[in-house]
């Protein structure tokens, strides 16, 4: 653990002082601090408190104002404001500030104590029962459990963690502290850590709804849909009037998708829904996965009107790639965009709207400005680090060798079904998807996460990024064992088919894994979508991903992956000649009849007239280019990049010998 720093160091003065009600001095000690620091969010609380301490109410509210505006997702902001206003005997906002608080971090046992009497006060007898009930119950818990639930609700996951590991570790199985340092790794995006840590909960105490919703949450995440669904099944024949509930379980049938069904049932949702917004983005996405554009723009339209400012609403519409915004849509986003409340979440998608929208009317410096400064706001957001995916690319070199494939031969399962697209994002991957699922023995599923799931168990639990188990642990693996693993996917992902001989995976970072690929369906038909370089990359750096690829939030991080691509993709070229067919964008473009025909010939499949008629097939399609892959090819598409070409001289130059080798 790192040593404190001095802000910290002195922050954890001024509670000393606090505790010792030496109001005064802490209150000169945070005007101090907050020259240097003046977004601290606990600086600012200190202030607020002491400010009350010493009578000072109205600066102590303006205080907790610019607190809530900078830190919105802080709940002791709102029990402060309580007390403020107890200060000046308002019972009614007093009332507001603690159920706020609640709503926010239910651990806030003073929060409850406060609501408790002031209920009773104004004669609201149920209100205070149920508060006196959640007082109890928080009360019949450990002390440190508590309070490390009140840290983990305002985000201080690292203290949290900290204390409720160290707690199990003294008290053993604790359901509470198994849920919740499960819901810290949920947080941390530790899944499969939460996974096993609910399922032991479950274990020990089958009937806790709440730690049976939160192992539904995890699978969803997890991408495992039917189990997923499973487990919101057994929630709502508990309880079926639960929203909560009611919306996981839409939300499992997006995942397995059974989109129609899934809007049915958030269409239900909307009366009485506190966030009504989210409700109508959710069925425009389902919507226009189905291809039902004009529904979904109308139902976008609705989320954004819902909620001011809402970046994923306005950008939603954006990554339809046809929708045209309305000088009063831009003049509305562009204001969202410059109010410093705006959260940051609502910031980017924004920018990138923003973006789009300008590109479209070609206004391009300012468009690039809004792209760059959208990839400027998420990447400061992500942990992202080039070189963990540059070692992984060396060891699969060093570890998949034509010796281990000879070894392996006939290994794995002997299946022809799956027909892995591979790639980077924006190379044209979905065009060719669509093209194949097009014909009459092919399904077209989605991006499938069972590949990577599975590196994630051949991976373990934890292992040193330095001197990791994958992809060496391939050279270890008995034939029984490809086998098994082989056999395993093409049970998981059967649940996506609907009877059809083979099935597309048009996972693009499955490229890593070709070896793998291998080893576990020989027969697997395998195509790497390629698109020249800076358009490619370009097209990465403009587009904002609802999850994953985090690679592409800047020119050098995107650089840096395409080149690693090339690279890798060379290897598997050397040690499996012949087991990839290369499709470029541009070829497509240009001659889309022979590369139908080329394309359907490496998947032993005849040809189809409707594989050139890609368009007219109704299907479900998920990524960024669902629009796109619903009208004919145009040509047009291949230079848009080139209206950015004064922007871009940092990213040619960081491709270096890419621009030249990738046709290679």
């Amino acid at each position: 653990m790192s040593a404190p720093s001095p802000v910290e160091l002195e922050v954890h003065r001024v509670r000393e002082l606090v505790q010792a009600r030496r109001f005064p001095e802490a209150l000169q000690a945070t005007a101090l601090l907050l020259q240097n620091v003046p977004a601290n969010r606990d600086v600012l609380y200190l202030r607020a408190l002491t400010q009350r301490q010493l009578g000072e109410v109205g600066p102590a509210l303006a205080t907790l104002a610019t607190l809530e505006r900078l830190h919105p997702r802080f709940s002791r902001t709102h029990q402060e404001r309580g007390q403020c206003w107890i200060a000046l005997k308002d019972a009614p906002q007093a009332i507001a500030g603690f159920a706020r608080a609640v709503s926010m971090n239910p651990s806030l046992a003073v929060s409850w104590s406060m609501l408790e009497g002031l209920y009773r006060m104004t004669g609201e007898s149920a209100a205070a029962a149920e508060a006196a009930a959640q007082l109890a119950t928080l009360r019949a818990l450990p002390a440190d459990v508590v309070t490390a639930s009140a840290l983990f609700a305002d985000g201080d996951l690292a203290e949290a963690e900290q204390l409720v590991r160290a707690f199990l570790l003294g008290h053993g199985h604790h359901v509470e502290a198994m849920r919740l340092l499960a819901r810290i790794g949920i947080e941390r995006e530790v899944l499969d850590d939460a996974q096993l840590l609910l399922e032991g909960v479950l274990e020990l105490a089958p009937d806790y709804q709440a730690a049976r919703f939160d192992y539904a949450q995890v699978l969803v995440k997890r991408h495992l849909y039917q189990r997923a669904h499973e487990q919101a099944e057994r929630l709502l024949a508990a309880a079926p009037a639960q929203r909560s509930y009611r919306t996981l379980y839409a939300m499992t049938l997006v995942g397995l998708g059974q989109h129609a069904r899934a809007i049915e049932l958030y269409r239900a949702l909307l009366e009485g829904a506190s966030q009504p917004a989210e409700l109508h983005l959710s069925i425009a996405h389902s919507l226009k996965t189905l291809g039902q554009g004009p529904a979904a723009i109308g139902e976008y339209r609705r989320a954004a009107a819902l909620r001011a400012g809402y970046g994923d609403a306005y950008w939603s519409l954006a990554n339809l790639k046809t929708y045209r915004f309305e000088d009063q849509e831009l003049a509305a986003m562009r204001a969202a965009e410059a109010d410093a409340a705006t959260p940051l979440v609502d910031r980017y998608h924004l920018c990138f709207a923003l973006g789009k929208g300008l590109e479209d009317r070609g206004e391009y410096r300012g468009s690039f400005e809004y792209y760059a400064r959208g990839n400027a706001l998420k990447r400061a957001e992500i942990r992202y680090r080039p070189e963990i995916i540059e070692r992984n690319t060396r060891l699969q070199i060093a570890t998949c060798t034509p010796g281990l494939f000879a070894r392996n031969h006939g290994s794995g399962s002997g299946a022809p079904d799956p027909i892995f697209i591979v790639g980077l994002p924006r190379s044209g991957s979905t065009l060719i998807e669509q093209i194949l699922a097009s014909h009459s023995a092919v399904e077209g599923t989605q991006e499938l996460a069972d590949i990577p799931r599975t590196v994630a168990e051949l991976q373990g639990r934890e292992w040193d990024e330095h001197d990791p188990p994958y992809p060496g642990v391939l050279g270890r693996l008995t034939p029984q064992e490809l086998r098994q693993l082989g056999e395993k996917y093409l049970a998981d992902t059967r649940v996506y088919r609907t009877g059809r001989a083979r099935f597309i995976d048009k996972m693009p970072n499955n490229f890593r894994h070709v070896g793998l690929i291998h080893l576990l369906l020989p027969n697997a038909r395998i195509i790497d979508a390629r698109r020249e370089p800076m358009a490619c990359c370009f097209g990465i750096f403009k587009q904002l991903f609802a999850h994953g690829q985090e690679f592409a939030y800047s020119f050098e991080d995107i650089a840096r992956y395409y080149r690693t691509y090339l690279e890798l993709m060379r290897h598997w070229d050397r040690v499996l000649p012949g087991r990839i067919l290369r499709v470029h964008h541009e070829d497509v473009v240009e001659d889309l009849e022979g590369s139908v025909r080329r394309l359907l010939e490496h998947c032993g499949l005849a040809f189809e007239p409707s594989c050139l008629r890609f368009y007219e097939t109704e299907r479900s399609v998920r990524t960024a280019s669902s629009e796109q892959v619903r009208q004919p090819i145009f040509r047009e598409s291949l230079e848009q990049w080139r209206h950015f070409e004064p922007w871009l001289g940092e990213l040619r130059t960081l491709l270096g010998d890419a621009l030249s080798s990738w046709r290679a």
